[in-house]
């Protein structure tokens, strides 16, 4: 059995989904544990399926191999502009397409005994502050939506706030952060507008900065005291 390290950070991004060929989170991801690395960081990634039931299965496996302290999900938010730092997981899923395995929920919870909803544990305020000052577009969000990225967030936070990980687990810290798409978004209809995209490197850079903040709090660091208006 591989001891709990406190101190990991498990980034995670998901496979393409909807007909797209490709997904930005998953580079992002990926990306970014490496630079983490190159930093010093203890620092790993997974990529996760774009299935309720599977994605719920892979992290249940990435948590038991790598036993990390923080965890961040990202996923793809195509038409958003912004890095997205989400602030509520509910549990609530309500499918607009199908999953890449053809289920498509209407209206069913995450967990059937499980609260309405659970707040990250990532220094949101603190994260998008820092994404600003480093000049990457960033904001506070309130609606993760209701697909599996909303799905695997509402997980990930009842490991961490349940202590419902793997045997030998702790998730003290966790998050989920959604991005735009990149400079390889594909094309849209001929009278629609192109998706909004970030550069790439940007994209996991956003990711490194947000691991970092994530890592650096000591116990009973609180957030920023200050409304979402008035971050800088």
């Amino acid at each position: 059995m591989i001891d709990s390290r406190p101190d990991r950070i498990l980034l995670t991004g998901f496979e393409p989904f909807g007909g797209d060929e490709r997904n930005p989170s998953w580079p992002a991801a990926r990306d970014a544990a490496a630079r983490l690395r190159e930093l010093g960081l203890d620092a790993v990634a997974e990529r996760l399926p774009c299935a309720f039931a599977g994605s719920t299965e892979a992290l249940e496996r990435a948590l038991a191999e790598h036993r990390p302290g923080i965890v961040i999900a990202c996923g793809l938010a195509g038409g958003r502009a912004q890095v997205a730092v989400e602030r509520v997981a509910v549990n609530l899923q309500d499918a607009r397409i199908p999953d890449n395995t053809g289920h498509q929920p209407a209206g069913r919870p995450v967990d059937d005994a499980g609260p309405a909803a659970y707040f990250s544990s990532l220094q949101v305020k603190r994260t998008v502050a820092a994404l600003r000052a480093a000049r990457i577009p960033a904001e506070l969000s309130l609606s993760a939506g209701s697909f599996v990225c909303n799905h695997v967030f509402y997980e990930v936070m009842r490991r961490a706030e349940t202590g419902a990980a793997p045997a030998g687990g702790a998730v003290h810290t966790a998050g989920f952060i959604h991005v735009p798409w990149d400079e390889q978004a594909p094309r849209r209809g001929p009278d629609a507008e192109p998706w909004p995209t970030l550069p790439a490197a940007e994209l996991s850079r956003a990711l490194v900065i947000a691991a970092q903040e994530a890592a650096r709090p000591g116990p009973g660091v609180p957030d920023l005291d200050v409304p979402d208006g008035a971050l800088h």
